[in-house]
């Protein structure tokens, strides 16, 4: 019969970390700054600031880091970015992409 000591020295467990996916909101020609920034800060919860600095790497660069989250988080906050848009009448889209 095992006693709990054996139990715990016959295997080692491995924790996995979960992966993590960027967020990104793209570019387009249609979308306000305005509704950028509200984006930001309302789904992604940034301060004025920081949903400014990233509205405007959006526009330099074509896409602009919103953040890091787990797959279901990130999944979810791209479908939150889509379904206010549509409703906003903006073309604005995020996609993720593995960190």
């Amino acid at each position: 019969m095992s006693t709990k000591k054996d139990l715990e020295l016959e295997g080692e467990l491995s924790v996995m970390t979960p992966k993590e996916y960027n967020v990104f909101l793209l570019n387009d020609d249609y979308t306000s700054m305005d509704f950028v920034i509200d984006v930001l800060m309302n789904i992604f919860h940034k301060n004025y600031q920081e949903a400014e600095a990233v509205m405007l790497q959006v526009h330099k660069e074509d896409r602009g880091l919103c953040g890091t989250f787990s797959y279901e988080i990130a999944e979810t906050k791209v479908m939150q970015v889509s379904k206010l848009s549509r409703e906003k009448g903006f073309p604005l889209k995020a996609m993720m992409e593995e960190a």
